[in-house]
């Protein structure tokens, strides 16, 4: 009866032929939890401008809500502040948007530029990664062809 082979054995021996540098993995780890750490900083401050822009247009439209809800005189006047109540909040909801908007408008820039630094960091990275490993292959190649 035939003997099988050890296939463990000879997948081991190759692999060991080939060395595998895991720094290259280590660096886009690294690479990857920095870029996460500068978008996750973007998202925060947006968010907090957010909530600012937010909360200054609730206490400002609170304020003309007071104003509006007032006792009045005349039934005319109750109009009037109604008009002016109407007026001011279509003013100052205009203002809260194009704020909102600037907040959007930096968010996509600095993404967009953190995104394109990351992909030019990544394509050295590569280039250098692939570089080595073909060093390191032909190395491997040469020694084992003059066993």
């Amino acid at each position: 009866m035939a003997k099988a082979q050890d296939f463990n054995a000879i997948l081991k021996d190759a692999m060991g032929s080939f060395p595998v540098d895991t720094a290259a993995f280590e660096n886009a780890f690294k690479s990857q939890a920095t870029l996460t750490e500068k978008l996750s900083g973007v998202a925060l401050t947006a968010a907090e401008k957010s909530n600012e822009i937010s909360s200054k247009w609730a206490k400002e439209t609170l304020t003309k809500l007071a104003d509006l809800s007032k006792a009045k005189a005349e039934p005319q006047e109750y109009a009037n502040a109604f008009t002016g109540f109407a007026s001011a909040a279509a003013e100052v909801a205009a203002e809260n948007m194009a704020a909102f908007a600037e907040v959007a408008k930096k968010v996509q820039m600095e993404t967009v530029e953190l995104l394109m630094a990351a992909g030019k960091d990544a394509g050295a990275e590569a280039t250098a990664a692939v570089k080595k490993a073909t060093d390191d292959a032909t190395a491997a190649v040469k020694k084992a062809a003059v066993k």
